[in-house]
């Protein structure tokens, strides 16, 4: 069977899968849509059933690529100066905050569980607990959405979980891709080894040219087809650019999507293009990440329940303490942090762009922490949606919308 007829097979089953078995589901047991994608991936993987095997997984490996750089793009045109210029300065600094402890604090914890379990020297057990402190930082925008919906009386908590979102995702990004630079191989061949420093100015400039370069192909054009065409040629180019040199492709592309939405006279058919493709990419890309999913042969069960553990209560302490500095603890509640809870397609990307590099250490044990996490947290997080809020001010919505948010 060949690439193209197995792809469809695999894009037909999970649309069935989402529209008939998993949606009566999400309406009965409120599930933010995404883990079932997971799951049908794991199903139809070479591990399960076989139905995809591990040749066609390789050979889509370009578009995962540009899965994992769209999504970059996605979070980079949320980064809309005007707008952003329009939000308090302590709404920024609690979102920081939040983010650096939550994450700092999973990557400290794993790093001396690879050193108990793995019996790893401090200098190398840093860089896979690093990864796994991006992934616990990043936060599901799906959910966030479901706590936009249920929080219609509270604006200040609606809006801190917005901004708090795209703070995880922007430095869960800017965290991973400042561990590709520091803990990149050496190239091949009598090259010089250029310093970290260097292949985080390469990692940028690759998002930057792009950026800028396709922003005069954009110009104003509106015409919805080719403003696709030219998005996927332009972050194509870049996502693919930077994983030849083994960069992560998310903070090049993230760097396009703010470029394009803040210099484009036509930012708001951006947005609604690269919006538009994003739930397509995102599904087809858990079904690979499910299908590439390799149970590791170390330990991996004790490391899953250490992370699942420590990025809750880290998560949850670390906006409760922030929100407490900056003296706006009374007006967001002390469990405003459960609704970042939800992690998403970023964390699998994260995981699953971790894995395909040759030089990772632990590959295997970092993405099925990362795609385990997302199943678990993709299930349960509109039930910390709801834990967020008081009853009391929570004012109810159909559950239908919510599932699919």
């Amino acid at each position: 069977m060949s690439s193209g007829i197995t792809l469809i097979l695999i894009v037909a089953g999970a649309y069935l899968a989402a529209h008939l078995a998993f949606e009566q589901l999400a309406r009965r047991f409120l599930i933010v849509s995404g883990a079932e994608y997971l799951l049908l991936g794991i199903l139809l993987g070479p591990k399960v059933s076989g139905l995809i095997s591990a040749s066609v997984i390789d050979s889509f490996g370009p578009f995962m690529t540009l899965a994992i750089g769209w999504m970059g793009a996605v979070i980079g045109s949320q980064l809309y100066l005007p707008a952003l210029l329009r939000v308090r300065a302590i709404v920024y600094q609690t979102a920081a905050l939040e983010s650096v402890l939550c994450g700092a604090v999973v990557a400290g914890i794993m790093a001396a569980v690879f050193h108990w379990i793995y019996g790893l020297p401090s200098e190398r057990m840093i860089v896979p607990a690093v990864a796994l402190g991006a992934v616990a930082t990043a936060s599901s925008l799906s959910a966030v959405n479901v706590a936009a919906r249920r929080l219609l009386r509270r604006t200040e908590l609606m809006r801190q979980l917005q901004v708090a979102s795209v703070m995880d995702a922007c430095i869960a990004i800017a965290a991973f891709g400042l561990l590709t630079c520091i803990a990149h191989a050496p190239p091949p061949g009598p090259v010089r080894t250029p310093t970290p420093t260097e292949w985080a100015v390469i990692g940028i400039g690759i998002g930057a040219i792009g950026g800028a370069l396709f922003h005069l192909f954009l110009g104003s054009e509106r015409h919805t087809d080719r403003l696709f065409i030219s998005l996927v040629g332009a972050i194509t180019l870049a996502s693919g650019a930077a994983a030849y040199v083994r960069l992560s492709p998310l903070m090049s592309t993230l760097l396009i999507g703010a470029i394009l939405i803040n210099t484009s006279r036509n930012r708001q058919y951006i947005r609604r293009v690269l919006v538009g493709i994003q739930r397509p990419l995102y599904f087809v890309l858990l079904i690979f990440a499910g299908a590439a999913w390799e149970p590791s042969e170390r330990k991996w069960l004790l490391v899953i329940a250490l992370f699942f553990v420590v990025r809750i209560i880290s998560k949850i302490g670390s906006a409760r303490l922030s929100a407490r500095i900056g003296g706006v603890l009374p007006a967001l509640g002390p469990n405003w942090g459960r609704a970042l809870l939800g992690q998403g397609a970023l964390a699998a990307a994260i995981g699953l762009n971790y894995r395909i590099y040759d030089n990772s250490l632990l590959p295997n044990v970092v993405f099925t922490v990362a795609i385990v996490s997302v199943l678990l947290t993709d299930l349960l997080s509109a039930h910390f949606v709801r834990a967020a809020q008081p009853a009391t001010d929570t004012v109810e919505v159909p559950v239908d919308s919510e599932a699919r948010g």
